[in-house]
């Protein structure tokens, strides 16, 4: 998947996931939330705290 093609999917620019994958900025709340929906995580797994990708709803 391609920063492009999720930064489309998300409404977020390819330079802001580009600086998420680096670690250049820091995801919001809304932007963490926004990526744990799209890719069924908890925000947990997204932040390195958990190996466990399940979504406790």
């Amino acid at each position: 998947m391609s920063q492009v093609f999720l930064g489309m999917e998300l409404n977020m620019g390819q330079n802001t996931i580009s600086q998420y994958e680096t670690g250049a900025r820091e995801a919001s709340y809304g932007a963490l939330i926004a990526i744990a929906d799209y890719f069924d995580v908890s925000i947990d797994y997204l932040l390195g705290r958990t190996d466990n990708p399940k979504v406790n709803r």
